[in-house]
């Protein structure tokens, strides 16, 4: 089944490919290029809070310091783009390991709470100081090549797809993760060092969200703290989980798909009705938490694996053997 899903993604790696050499359409270009970024951050908070177990509302925090790291080197000290996105997934690794230290020695919604303080101090520092601009903001040189960042978010997203993959699912570091996500102190008592594992997670989960901020910043050419540290980038992605389905990685991929379908489409024909898609959108979660508590995704491979007997069912006849135990 996974070698099944692995191809069926290198599959849709390669028709994304293909797709500026058959849409020209510049707008649907943004579009697509927009749809891909929410992919990636979906995925990298399912690191924490799908195979961790820890819910990051200071998501947003690192994607706005790749924004801020990116945009102050390229504009402040001349830098390439590629050297400062790369100094943003530095930068998000740091305080990744800084953060994560004091943090992720709490669970549940104290955890929660604390990375969502964490992005607002951070928030609040970039409205303070001059170097980011404060409340106005700063403007990136533009460069205005639609397919440069429509091949350059695709590849950084597909990179973290296909590492997360190997990570998360082939190799042991996953199921040490999801031993912690289970039973921590059990986890613990197997010899696993739960700490070094969560601040490798996170780190692991912080990196490609920064770069994909300043990937993000260089494209629309002007950030400002709302727009790059605001909840919109936490809230949104634990909602494209959810819904897709936590503790997988096609799960955040659907998920991310179907609710920025929604949001476009939405935002095209109803613009006015702006407090009517919060109301569409918590009901709509509302209604997958309880109906479908494992996502679209789980509910789908729910319906397609074995049906198991009901209670008034009677069980299938074991069949007789010669009394001689069966190797």
């Amino acid at each position: 089944m996974r070698d099944r899903r692995l191809l069926g993604s290198l599959a849709a790696f390669a028709l994304l490919l293909a797709l500026p050499a058959v849409v020209r359409d510049t707008f649907f270009l943004r579009v697509s290029t927009e749809a891909i970024m929410w992919i990636g951050l979906a995925l990298t908070f399912d690191v924490l809070a799908g195979y961790t177990g820890y819910l990051n509302f200071g998501h947003s925090a690192f994607f706005g310091l790749g924004c801020y790291t990116t945009a102050i080197l390229m504009v402040r000290a001349g830098w390439p783009f590629p050297a400062a996105a790369a100094a943003g997934g530095a930068a998000a690794a740091v305080a990744a390991v800084v953060a994560g230290l004091p943090t992720l020695r709490l669970r549940g919604a104290y955890f929660a709470i604390a990375t969502w303080a964490l992005a607002r101090g951070i928030q609040q520092l970039a409205l303070m100081m001059t170097i980011t601009g404060g409340p106005d903001g700063m403007r990136l040189p533009p460069f205005l090549d639609p397919k440069f960042f429509y091949y350059v978010m695709l590849g950084v997203v597909g990179a973290t797809f296909f590492l997360l993959w190997f990570l998360l699912e082939r190799a042991p570091f996953g199921l040490k993760l999801k031993a912690i996500r289970e039973d921590e102190q059990g986890a613990k008592a197997l010899g696993l060092n739960p700490t070094l594992l969560k601040i490798q997670a996170f780190v692991l989960s912080a990196v490609p969200t920064a770069v994909i901020g300043g990937i993000f910043a260089y494209w629309v050419t002007f950030i400002d703290p709302a727009s790059t540290l605001g909840d919109l980038v936490s809230d949104q992605a634990l909602v494209m989980v959810v819904f897709g389905g936590m503790g997988t990685l096609i799960g955040p991929v659907v998920g991310a798909v179907l609710i920025f379908a929604f949001k476009t489409v939405f935002w095209a024909y109803l613009a006015e009705y702006e407090v009517l898609y919060v109301i569409i959108l918590g009901a709509a979660i509302a209604a997958s938490v309880v109906f479908l508590p494992n996502g679209v995704l789980g509910e789908l491979l729910y319906r397609r694996g074995p049906r198991k007997p009901a209670a008034s069912e009677p069980a299938a006849p074991v069949p007789a053997t010669s009394g001689k135990a069966e190797v």
